[in-house]
């Protein structure tokens, strides 16, 4: 099989990452004086599929950050039950790739109307939900063919922890944001070669996070639903232990996103007790008794660290999904844009 169009892309990542830092600067300074001047008390987030996971991801940033609550709203308010919310002390960011879905554009409107300020994030500058929004961060990502999202994944977290830095006017989260393209690099390049062998046959699989990983955890189960046919479920690495854990015996696999950040200490902990009820755990970032560590960019801010794992992870999951039989670019029933109301 000749390349796939989510090889390329994943290899794109650094590329694409360095031009949205370049090419719209601009427009992130723009978008950060104004939410300092809003000084809002709330941000509520408008995404879906994996929109939305890079908007759990902008959540605990933010949250972490800026101390400022971070809520999805369901864009079916606007667009379905025409139900107008009050959002004067509020910012509303929207995430969408081609920023065409009814009902993200509906939602983005209405915010703007509610008293928001409105920030789009879309690859599509001239796009309707960058035509209905106060601000738009163009992610400068160029096509993506694959109908799994890689680099407008990226950069579209990569576009609100820019914002974020800058609204922040956080020197260390401005560092650490302007040396992702170089990470992004090293992680595309990483081998997950033990987790893949391990998979090749799987059902399913948990995967775990905590904070903005857990983020992560999300997006890398919607992949593995989506182009390799893996059942995986995504928890936090607290969650699991309600519930979920009771259906992990011998052999299960699972994935934890571990980061040197305070939740570390207790993602161990679930990994080395799952581990000893028998999982075949997979972990990043740490060593756990009874568990295989996978490779890892080391040295990197906790907020931005997540972000560089999914780049790695994405490398991995192409492959993993070719090993299966599974062609990547094209999954079943699927398209690339999805229009919803």
């Amino acid at each position: 099989m000749s390349q796939t169009h989510m090889a390329r892309e994943v290899a794109e990542i650094p590329e694409a990452a360095a031009r949205f830092l370049e090419r719209s600067r601009d427009a992130v300074l723009d978008a950060a004086a104004a939410l300092r001047r809003k000084d809002p008390d709330l941000v509520v987030t408008v995404a879906r599929g994996s929109s939305d996971h890079a908007a759990t991801y902008l959540k605990y940033a933010i949250e972490l950050e800026a101390g400022v609550p971070v809520a999805s709203v369901g864009p079916s308010i606007a667009s379905i039950y025409r139900r107008p919310l009050r959002l004067g002390k509020a910012a509303c960011i929207g995430i969408s790739q081609s920023g065409r879905s009814p009902d993200g554009v509906e939602m983005m409107r209405a915010s703007g109307q509610g008293g928001a300020l409105s920030i789009a994030i879309t690859n599509v500058e001239d796009s309707p939900m960058a035509q209905v929004s106060a601000h738009c961060l163009p992610l400068q990502a160029g096509e993506e063919k694959s109908v799994a999202a890689t680099k407008t994944f990226v950069c579209s977290v990569l576009a609100g922890l820019s914002l974020l830095a800058e609204w922040r006017e956080d020197h260390a989260l401005q560092d650490a944001v302007a040396a992702l393209p170089d990470a992004f690099g090293q992680a595309v390049g990483l081998d997950w070669s033990p987790l893949s062998a391990r998979l090749a046959r799987a059902s399913s699989a948990f995967v775990l996070g905590r904070g903005p990983s857990f983020a992560i955890a999300c997006e890398s189960a919607l992949k593995f639903k989506e182009t390799s046919g893996i059942h995986a479920e995504a928890y936090s690495a607290a969650e699991v232990l309600h519930g979920p854990a009771a259906i992990v015996q011998a052999g299960f696999p699972v994935l934890a996103l571990g980061i040197e950040d305070a939740a570390l200490p207790q993602l161990k902990a679930t990994a080395e007790r799952l581990a000893a009820q028998g999982a075949d755990v997979f972990i990043t970032g740490t060593e756990v008794g009874g568990a295989v560590t996978l490779p890892s960019v080391p040295g990197l801010h906790p907020l931005v660290a997540p972000l560089v794992t999914i780049a790695g992870f994405y490398a991995f999951i192409e492959g993993l999904a070719r090993r299966r039989g599974f062609d990547p670019d094209t999954p079943p029933h699927l398209r690339k844009v999805t229009e919803t109301v």
